[in-house]
């Protein structure tokens, strides 16, 4: 003990020793003192030095530690000062006071002994076990030591802690300790030992995590709960974020309907702390993880249904109309309802359903729609509530068609906004982020609905008084023609191309305007500085669409000459060039990543992620397209109207076959209910023959008796008579009932032979409808052999006329070969004549001798 206190507090005689003397004299202590007491007040002494020496501790002292932590297990005091002394060689603790590099060094250095701790796996097999140590002083600095390894060396210390027994059921038992400190920074080990491993994440949450971190969040407070909330949720998000099991796990068990009480708000929002904002943006952000657009299809109808029958839709839809919500909650809110709704019919139906409390009171897109049109809203919230109502439209035909009603003229009412004046408004305002907002936005409503994109070519548009009405089409097109901001023109460029693309009628229409076709083709001719270079190929775009979706109506521009018209002023090579600026742009790939638009500035806001996905569909085509010929159109419209005859002969030969299968399945019901019939006549016939045999057999007997009573004689006449009367009597009944009899059973025989003869013209019916089935098929058969033989004579042809023009263009080249020996053979031969006459030699020129044969 003397020798301790002396390291300790210094001796006034001699020299005092340096730290790593004075660490490495301890470290000798603590491996060779018997007494366990003095083994204590080492390691004591080394926890005291581990901050400031950290280095000299951690290089001289780890191993002595990690064999306090085996061997004097049964002392708990020495066990916390051990774990305690190795926290702070390991733990990287952020001082505001050093800089980047001394931080930066720090960091590195933890690593390290991190490194050195887990090089034997037993070591953190040690800690686990150490953990079930209910004693405070071992509990607590064992869980804040492997949260620091995890933090240093995540993904070494996940993997064996996954493959150490019942591992991560020790971690678990954390969240059940009664020590609120035990408890919380258990919650923060969990954090980090779920972080992007899948296979953890799905243990941890089938030792029933779900139920105790939300028993957790209830008994805190919920939203109005503190750290330990917002730690909860945040353990919550690492489980659930990408990852479909725990995702289906939670949905099964019902912990959907337990997140709708976070969301109940008052009517007085004055005052949020920013803990609450913080719980309900992680609360909002667990909700949308459910419903994410990335998630299977199945999965996410799946929870956006749960949401709507267990209120939560309804709950979110209150939060989003209610006054004095702070901004970021409410930008967040409006994402969340924009996911909850998106491509679910049923919700999208309620959601157009809620209204504003104003007075009148107004639909809750209309609102929305008034922030996204005003350039004074923060520029998140406009993006959010634009999200909202992309995911409004999302396969939903049916908002589509009400948002375009209300532009057209039968519909509008002056006395209130509707969203389409809300977004004709926005459209041609001086804001170019509203115009490109309420583009993209009108984009949508025409989204893969043909309809819609018909009807919006009737709406129109009171430009000035005194001038007459032009049409939204015509307005856009004028717009774009004058010149605006980038932003402006990229967006009324991608509704056009929305527009117009699968629509002839709507190309048609742009078409018929003189001056848009000239306008396209100047812009993209020209050679602009490197801003306008997505412009231009959008214009490329938008003149590719009128080509591929051409009908040829008008005579100006039909399919061959708007491609003679690309060739002659801009170069088909040029054409594509251009085209391919879009996908080229830095902004594409980053727009095409996920459905919600977000950008770190207004200025970059150019591109939507449904317009990614239609160019990305129709560049390739129209690259095809512009480089056809007409001879090769030809071809292709022959093959497809061959296709198109073969599909209708097959469709008809499929519906013969279809009535005649019902027409056999009505015969065979016929035949069987006919034998049905015939079965009981048998039996009828059967018993009416043995009534008949019978009637028969008492005849004869009758009969019979009637003889010998006629041969014997008679006691007395009159009793004689009366026998002879009954018995006659009685004869001609029987008579009558055989006479009967015979003529029942005729008449049967009759029916049956009738019956007989239909079963077998219904039997041969029912064999020709088979025989016509099976020739209909063979004909079938034949003619797509016959098709596939055409295509594949075609695709000879192809291939020989792509071969001889081959061999044209080598033949081509020879001839140019020679003719330009020839060239320079006469050019020797006259250069050579030349030196002759100067050297006064007699020379004839070809010239002279054609006179002197002439």
């Amino acid at each position: 003990m003397n020798f301790i206190r002396g390291v300790i507090a210094g001796q006034a005689a001699g020299p005092q020793p340096t730290g790593a003397e004075t660490i490495q004299k301890l470290c000798d202590r603590v491996a060779s003192s018997t007494l366990l007491e003095d083994r204590r007040d080492a390691v004591r002494a080394l926890k005291s030095l581990s901050k400031k020496y950290r280095m000299e501790v951690g290089t001289q002292a780890m191993d002595h530690l990690i064999n306090i932590l085996q061997t004097d297990r049964s002392d708990s005091e020495i066990l916390g000062y051990a774990l305690d002394t190795l926290y702070n060689i390991i733990c990287n603790d952020e001082e505001e006071e050093q800089d980047e590099n001394a931080q930066k060094q720090a960091d590195d250095l933890g690593a390290q002994f991190t490194e050195k701790l887990i090089e034997d796996p037993e070591h953190v097999t040690l800690l686990l076990t150490l953990l079930e140590e209910f004693d405070f002083h071992v509990r607590w600095p064992g869980v804040k030591l492997l949260t620091a390894l995890l933090k240093n060396q995540g993904a070494q210390v996940q993997g064996i802690i996954l493959v150490s027994p019942m591992g991560v059921s020790r971690l678990m038992d954390l969240l059940a300790d009664s020590r609120e400190v035990i408890r919380n920074d258990g919650l923060l080990l969990l954090q980090q030992l779920t972080k992007g491993n899948a296979a953890i994440q799905k243990i941890v949450a089938f030792e029933n995590a779900f139920e105790r971190l939300l028993d957790i969040i209830t008994e805190e407070g919920s939203s109005d709960g503190g750290i330990v909330v917002e730690d909860c949720l945040l353990l919550l998000l690492n489980l659930l974020k990408n990852n479909s099991s725990n995702q289906n796990f939670f949905k099964e068990g019902s912990y959907i309907q337990r997140m709708k009480p976070w969301f109940e708000v008052g009517d007085d929002n004055s005052g949020w702390s920013a803990q609450k904002v913080t719980n309900l943006h992680l609360m909002l952000q667990l909700v949308r993880v459910m419903v994410s657009p990335v998630n299977s299809p199945g999965a996410t109808a799946s929870c956006q249904k749960c949401m709507f029958q267990c209120g939560l839709l309804q709950q979110l839809c209150t939060i989003l109309m209610a006054t004095g919500v702070p901004a970021d909650i409410l930008t967040e809110t409006i994402n969340t309802v924009s996911e909850v709704i998106r491509g679910s019919q049923v919700n999208q139906d309620y959601f157009a359903s809620v209204n504003a409390p104003s007075n009148p009171p107004r639909p809750a897109i209309v609102v929305l729609l008034m922030s996204m049109v005003n350039e004074r809203q923060p520029f998140v919230l406009r993006c959010a509530v634009l999200y909202c109502f992309q995911c409004f439209l999302y396969k939903n035909q049916k908002g589509q068609g009400e948002i375009v009603a209300t532009l057209l003229p039968s519909t509008i009412d002056a006395n209130s906004i509707s969203a389409g004046q809300l977004l004709c408004g926005g459209l041609f305002s001086a804001d170019s982020l509203s115009n490109w907002c309420a583009a993209v936005a009108l984009a949508h409503a025409l989204q893969d609905n043909l309809t819609q994109k018909e009807q919006l070519l009737r709406v129109q548009l009171a430009t000035s008084l005194g001038k007459p009405p032009v049409s939204l089409l015509q307005q856009c097109t004028n717009i774009l023609s004058q010149g605006s901001k980038v932003q402006t023109r990229v967006g009324l460029l991608m509704l056009l191309c929305t527009w117009i693309s699968s629509c002839p009628i709507a190309v048609t229409h742009f078409l018929h305007n003189q001056d848009n076709v000239p306008f396209l083709t100047a812009q993209i001719s020209e050679n602009l500085g490197e801003d306008e270079r997505l412009v231009q190929g959008l214009c490329a775009l938008l003149l590719g669409i009128c080509i591929f979706y051409n009908d040829n109506s008008l005579e100006n521009y039909t399919k061959e000459k708007l491609k003679q018209l690309i060739e002659k002023r801009i170069g088909k090579e040029n054409f594509v060039e251009k085209l391919g600026f879009i996908t080229k742009h830095e902004l594409y790939s980053r727009a095409a990543l996920k459905p919600q638009p977000v950008f770190p500035s207004p200025e970059q806001m150019l591109f939507d992620h449904e317009f990614t996905k239609l160019v990305k569909e129709l560049e390739g085509m129209i690259t095809k397209a512009v480089h056809k010929s007409s001879e090769e159109e030809k071809e292709e419209e022959e093959v497809k109207k061959t296709l198109e005859q073969h599909d209708s002969i097959v469709t008809q030969y499929k519906e013969l076959i279809r009535e005649q299968d019902a027409q056999i399945q009505e015969l065979r019901e016929q035949v069987k209910s006919m034998a049905a019939q015939n079965e009981q006549m048998q039996a009828t016939l059967s018993q009416q023959l043995a009534q008949i045999q019978q009637h028969k057999d008492q005849y004869n007997i009758l009969k019979l008796k009637l003889g010998k009573e006629s041969q014997s004689p008679s006691s007395s006449q009159g009793d004689g008579s009366q026998v002879n009367g009954l018995q006659t009597e009685e004869l001609s009944q029987l008579r009558e009932q055989l006479d009967e009899l015979r003529g029942q059973h005729a008449l049967l025989q009759t029916q049956l032979g009738d019956k007989d003869a239909l079963i077998d013209s219904l039997v041969c019916r029912d064999l020709i409808l088979i025989v016509n089935k099976r020739l209909l098929q063979e004909s079938r058969a034949e003619m797509e052999r016959q098709l596939a033989s055409a295509t594949s004579t075609v695709a000879i042809l192809q291939m020989e006329k792509t071969k001889l023009q081959g061999e044209l263009q080598e033949s081509k080249k020879e001839q140019d070969d020679l003719l330009m020996l020839l060239a320079d053979q006469d050019q020797k031969i006259t250069s050579l004549k030349q030196r002759l006459k100067a050297l006064g030699e007699p020379v004839e020129d070809e010239d002279d001798l054609d006179e002197g044969k002439h």
